[in-house]
């Protein structure tokens, strides 16, 4: 198979595991220089508590580490930027920490930086990152207004997705994110960002169009801009899910 082809299927099994889940991946192995089996079955021990069909909340533990003493998110950038934690920290070329109001009340969250993230520093940036402004314009939100993070700080090579122990390593820097924010609401971009930040290895189908809770955080689902941009035919979805996330959003400040 010529490395276009190659290439061509794991875009494909990408986006379909972005919609179906790791279902269609049981017995499927596709492996390709710094490409990993897709599918990713996380580690970290989580405790989830049932609520209700369409919510639930997630309680995390961590093995306290000096970071976790700071007091804003400056300093924790400051203290973790030149993690090497996971191999990831040395093929890096920035460290990607996050953009946006420290105080939002909105944030966002996706897998992992891409290359123009890696170059820039700056989560959703490039293509993906332009889409989002978009997205984000068009339910009256303002880049600046919200968080903008990644599960992961690094760029795994290749782009490929990140792997069980690269997340578990770093996956606690982003909840010290959360917890210097305080967001009202999250908005998981992806079902990478979806499934390790509410342990469940759900489908992005079924998980779209729910409301989920983090320590009292509203927590929903849609597509990953990088996604869209592959297959447009799913924006009128992203469209439906981001207008219920904006009247989640108006509700909660009435």
């Amino acid at each position: 198979m010529c490395e276009e082809n190659i290439n061509l299927v794991i875009e494909a099994l990408k986006d379909q595991q972005e919609v179906f889940g790791d279902i269609l991946y049981e017995k499927i192995e596709v492996k390709k220089n710094d490409f990993e089996n897709p599918v990713i079955e996380i580690k970290k021990k989580i405790e989830i508590k049932e609520k209700s069909k369409d919510s639930f909340s997630v309680t995390t533990t961590f093995t306290a580490e000096k970071f976790q003493e700071v007091k804003s998110l400056d300093e924790l950038n400051k203290l973790i930027c030149n993690c090497l934690k996971c191999p990831l920290g040395e093929t890096r070329n920035k460290f990607v920490f996050g953009v946006g109001d420290p105080n939002a009340e909105v944030m966002l969250i996706g897998e992992a930086p891409g290359a123009d993230e890696d170059a820039q520093g700056e989560p959703f940036v490039g293509r993906a990152g332009k889409l989002l402004n978009d997205i984000l314009k068009a339910i009256k939100f303002a880049r600046e207004e919200v968080y903008i993070a990644n599960i992961i700080k690094c760029r795994p090579p290749g782009n490929r997705n990140p792997i069980p122990e690269e997340m578990e390593k770093c996956i606690p820097y982003l909840y010290k994110q959360i917890e210097l924010i305080k967001p009202k609401m999250i908005l998981c971009l992806g079902l990478i960002a979806a499934g390790t930040l509410l342990k469940t290895k759900q489908s992005l189908g079924k998980l779209r169009g729910n409301i989920f809770e983090i320590e009292n955080i509203k927590v929903m689902v849609t597509y990953h801009p990088a996604a869209l941009l592959r297959n447009p035919n799913w924006k009128k979805g992203c469209w439906e899910d981001v207008q219920m996330f904006r009247k989640l959003y108006d509700d909660l400040k009435q």
